[in-house]
């Protein structure tokens, strides 16, 4: 039986949780400020995250004797990495091509589809009545995409983007939930679907912007840079350190700010203005994933309680950046 967190366990463990969505809050105004196509700094962003996963398996191998990721894990994991390498390549791009106002309050609808695909393809049983809070997300979410700033860089294109980013982030969750259940470890993981990913993520950076994958201005190498350790690797590790000590659902919660912490880094970072009227929609999105979340997570808790066993995991946010 696993040991309950000591209480200065949760607080490092929340502190975490903290660290890691100022870090994937960060990403979107990164992504944008060199003005490089999203793409390109996705393809090398994995190149990055690679190489930085790939030293600690590494390391770990050599000072502990570790073993390398099983022929097993990497089959398991590759599902996984190939939807990663689509989704960050297209999230990338629809960053460059929209508000990332815009953007990351789409993206923080992905707990309203996952619920439901858990309940089609791994046969958890959801909340249904908890669903319904999600009206208040989509009803939010059109109020900030037509009450944006007149002299906005919002487009119907990038906006279109982010739909498919929705779906792709769906799929990635799926197929990592698979790879969970089969076992595989968190390094041997995220040591697999970087390099893998880019299967799927060369020909879209071709296709986008081939001849701009080299050379690179100092200010995307930055970018680059930044992303790989911020969100490749200190992003997932903080989160995936805070699940020994904060439940899952206390971490899908806290990471329903994260859209709004984007924007305000989006104004730091880029100078993106957000129009007053948004605001209240951006309250809506966030106060019905919120609700979804906590709602799903009691009636998981209650049906846990009755019947002495520990319920399915409630969906999370912001899964991948």
């Amino acid at each position: 039986m696993e040991a309950v967190p000591t209480r200065s366990q949760r607080l490092l463990g929340l502190t975490a949780v903290v660290a890691a969505i100022l870090c994937f809050g960060m990403s979107s105004g990164i992504i944008k400020w060199p003005g490089a196509p999203g793409s390109v700094i996705a393809w090398w962003r994995l190149i990055g995250s690679s190489i930085l996963w790939w030293s600690l398996t590494l390391t770990l191998r050599v000072a502990r004797d570790r073993p390398l990721p099983s022929r097993a894990s990497v089959v398991a994991s590759t599902p996984a990495a190939l939807c990663l390498g689509l989704q960050i390549s297209l999230f990338f791009t629809a960053v460059t091509k929209t508000s990332i106002a815009h953007a990351e309050f789409i993206a923080a609808l992905a707990p309203l589809l996952i619920i439901p695909t858990g309940f089609l393809v791994f046969h958890e049983q959801p909340n249904w009545k908890a669903l319904r809070w999600g009206v208040l997300s989509v009803a939010g979410l059109v109020i900030v995409l037509l009450y944006g700033p007149d002299a906005g860089v919002a487009t119907w294109q990038g906006d279109l983007l982010m739909g498919g980013v929705l779906i792709l982030t769906v799929a990635y969750y799926s197929t990592s939930k698979y790879a969970r259940g089969k076992g595989v470890p968190i390094i041997d993981f995220m040591s697999t679907i970087m390099p893998i990913g880019l299967v799927t993520a060369t020909p879209i950076a071709l296709v986008l912007a081939g001849d701009e994958l080299w050379p690179l201005t100092w200010q995307t190498w930055v970018s680059i840079g930044l992303l790989s350790v911020l969100t490749g690797m200190a992003g997932h590790g903080l989160l995936f350190y805070a699940h020994r000590s904060v439940p899952i659902a206390t971490i899908s919660v806290m990471q329903v700010g994260q859209p709004a912490l984007a924007a305000f880094w989006g104004w730091l970072i880029v100078g993106e203005a957000i129009a007053l009227a948004q605001v209240p929609g951006m309250n809506f999105v966030m106060l019905g994933i919120a609700l979804v979340v906590w709602s799903s997570q009691r009636a998981v808790t209650r049906t846990a309680t009755a019947s002495g066993t520990s319920g399915p995991d409630p969906a999370p946010g912001h899964l991948v950046d």
